[in-house]
C-alpha cells in the first residue's frame, strides 16, 4: 500500500480517535500528537494488518489506546481545581495562577446530536475529569467497554492481558467513579432551544455588565472554577460578585462568541483592549440544567481558542 492510499484510509477515523485519546489524556494539547503517533505506528506496522481478524477502525483503536498509555507512564492526573481544593464563597479571594498543575482541558465538539448520541455524555467535562482518577489501565478498559462497547475478549486482546483482568479492572474503574463527586447533575436535562435560551441570554448580559440580568440564569448552588486559578466559588451571590469584580477589573466592554465543547454550549469571552479591539480572554465551559447554569468553568488560556477555531482578536 502507498502512503496516499493510507492516508486516505485513515483520515474518515481521524475526529474520533482524537476523542479517544482526549478521554484518555484530558489535554487536547496532547491529543493531537497521539493521533499523528497512532498513524505513525498503524503505517510502520500496517504489513502486519489482518483484515479477517479486526477491522481498520478497531486496529486503530488499539494502537491509539496503547499509544496513550506509553504517553501516560510517570503522569500524573490532568486536574480542575474542584478536585484539588475545597470551594469558597468569597469573591475576592486571590487569583494566584497555578501554571505548574497539568489542568484538564476542555475539547472542541460538533454539537451534532447524533455524533453526541453515539456515546452520549462521555466527553462531558465532568466525567473526563472524574476518569482521571482511575489508573491509565483502567481508564482504558472502562473507555474500551463503556464508552465503545467493545467484549472484554477484544479489550483483552488490545492490552494484552485475559478477558478476566479486564472484568476485574473495569469492576474497579467504575466503584472508584461512584465514589468521585463530579459536581454536576445531568438528571433534569432541559431541551436543546431551552440550552440556546439561556446561553443567548448570558451572553446578552454578560455583554451589558447586566449582573443582575446574569445572575438570573444561575442555579442556587452554581460552581464557578477558574483554571489555572487553583479556586471555586460556589454560590449565585459568589459568582455575581465575582463577575462584579472582572468588570472592575476589566472593563465593562465584552464580546463573546458561541461555541461548544465536550458536548456542552460555551462561549470564547473577548475583553476590549485600549486599542479598542477585543483580545481574547478566556473559555467558558456551562453545565446548564432546569436548574439553569449550574457550572461554569472559565479557561484563563487563550493557546486554547485555536482548536475551536476561535480568533485571538475580534474588531
Amino acid at each position: 500500500m502507498e502512503r496516499d492510499d493510507f492516508d486516505q484510509q485513515v483520515a474518515p477515523y481521524r475526529r474520533e480517535l482524537s476523542a479517544h485519546c482526549y478521554r484518555m489524556l484530558g489535554s487536547v494539547h496532547d491529543t493531537e500528537d497521539l493521533v499523528q503517533e497512532t498513524f505513525l505506528r498503524a503505517w510502520r506496522a500496517i504489513d502486519t494488518y489482518d483484515a479477517e481478524r479486526a477491522s481498520l477502525r478497531t486496529w486503530l483503536y488499539r494502537i491509539a489506546t496503547n499509544a496513550c498509555l506509553t504517553a501516560l507512564k510517570g503522569r500524573g492526573r490532568r486536574a480542575l481545581p474542584s478536585g484539588l481544593v475545597g470551594a469558597t464563597t468569597d469573591a475576592q479571594a486571590p487569583l494566584e495562577l497555578a501554571m505548574d498543575v497539568p489542568w484538564l482541558q476542555p475539547f472542541p465538539t460538533t454539537g451534532d446530536p447524533a455524533r453526541a448520541l453515539e456515546a452520549r455524555g462521555s466527553l462531558r467535562l465532568a466525567l473526563v475529569a472524574a476518569m482521571q482518577y482511575l489508573p491509565a489501565r483502567q481508564r482504558a478498559v472502562l473507555v474500551l467497554r463503556d464508552v465503545l462497547d467493545w467484549s472484554a475478549a477484544d479489550v483483552a486482546e488490545a492490552l494484552e492481558t485475559t478477558p478476566a483482568s479486564v472484568n476485574s479492572a473495569l469492576q474497579r474503574a467504575r466503584a472508584r467513579l461512584a465514589e468521585v463527586d463530579l459536581t454536576e447533575d445531568d438528571v433534569d436535562e432541559p431541551t436543546d432551544q431551552e440550552v440556546k435560551a439561556i446561553v443567548e441570554d448570558y451572553v446578552r448580559a454578560f455583554e451589558a455588565a447586566d449582573v443582575k440580568g446574569l445572575s438570573r440564569l444561575l442555579a442556587q448552588q452554581v460552581v464557578l472554577e477558574m483554571p489555572p486559578a487553583p479556586l471555586w466559588l460556589v454560590g449565585r451571590d459568589a459568582y455575581g460578585a465575582f463577575i462584579e469584580r472582572v468588570y472592575a477589573m476589566r472593563g465593562p466592554f465584552w464580546r463573546m462568541v458561541k461555541t461548544v465543547a465536550n458536548d456542552q454550549p460555551a462561549v470564547g469571552a473577548y475583553v476590549r483592549a485600549d486599542d479598542g479591539r477585543y483580545r481574547a480572554h478566556s473559555l467558558q465551559v456551562f453545565t446548564i440544567t432546569k436548574a439553569g447554569i449550574t457550572c461554569n468553568i472559565t479557561f484563563f488560556d487563550q493557546s486554547l481558542f485555536a482548536y475551536f477555531g476561535l480568533p485571538l482578536d475580534l474588531e
